[in-house]
């Protein structure tokens, strides 16, 4: 699906999403009803109720998978985000062990790297443009930093190790994040699913043509289960995109107090 869909607020991904469904549903039902005349209507008449049961199954089936992956993906970045903030939180802690100036720039580098992070990569994330190809500054500036310090106890030794790897599991965080980002339901899989749809709602049609008023409420009521099923895949199908998204928050959260002025 297109980003402008994506980005709108749930009520109206709502109303799109209803609206051309319930238009596909009135489609089907106009052309099965201007054709079931005649000789015609008995043969649409003739189609076995048998199918719309296998029909709605394989409809299920589509859905059951696609949603899995959508509930896979969301846990995934939601999961990234918070190994990331963890990673990061530890860093501040144990930079403490150094005092001073060390620390000090160290808390500032962490707060620049969550500033640029919430305010420039995360737009480029819900653009699917976040990119892997350079290290953030902040961080790379922090990992030097410790790695260049030198230690005058035990103490000192441990909290530098344990910052090194609290920096790279932020950075490998990062970089699930972004791969992540890119994920989404692909064209085939969204036309599968409407495919699947429409000849659930021709067969419903057709069983149902001797009988218009039960044909549009047959439809009705499958066309909403349909469009209920999309609206529910497509507001999370993007990880860090829409209404319904990840937010830095927990790295918001966790960010390190400013240097105070002196």
């Amino acid at each position: 699906m297109s980003d402008w869909l994506h980005n709108l607020p749930v009520p109206w991904m709502a109303l799109v999403v209803f609206g051309f469904t319930y238009l596909l549903a009135a489609a089907v039902y106009a052309a099965i009803a201007t054709l079931a005349v005649g000789e015609r209507a008995k043969s649409f008449k003739a189609i076995s109720p048998g199918m719309l049961p296998v029909l709605g199954i394989i409809f299920g089936l589509f859905i059951a998978f696609t949603a899995a992956q959508v509930w896979s993906d969301s846990d995934r970045a939601s999961a990234a985000v918070s190994r990331e903030a963890s990673a990061l939180r530890s860093a501040v802690v144990f930079a403490s062990s150094f005092g001073g100036e060390p620390e000090t720039r160290l808390r500032s580098l962490i707060r620049a790297y969550i500033e640029e992070t919430a305010a420039v990569e995360w737009p480029l994330m819900a653009r699917q443009t976040a990119s892997l190809k350079t290290t953030p500054r902040p961080l790379a500036e922090a990992l030097q930093l410790v790695l260049s310090l030198t230690t005058a106890a035990p103490g000192q030794q441990t909290a530098q190790r344990e910052i090194t790897s609290a920096i790279e599991t932020a950075l490998d965080a990062r970089r699930q994040r972004i791969i992540i980002s890119r994920s989404e339901v692909n064209f085939v899989k969204w036309s599968c699913l409407y495919l699947q749809a429409v000849c659930a709602l021709l067969a419903i049609a057709l069983v149902h043509c001797d009988d218009r008023l039960a044909s549009a409420v047959a439809m009705g009521l499958f066309a909403t289960g349909v469009a209920a099923s999309v609206l529910l895949i497509a507001a999370h199908d993007r990880p860090f995109t829409g209404q319904i998204s990840v937010t830095p928050e927990s790295l918001l959260q966790i960010m390190p107090d400013a240097p105070a002025n002196r």
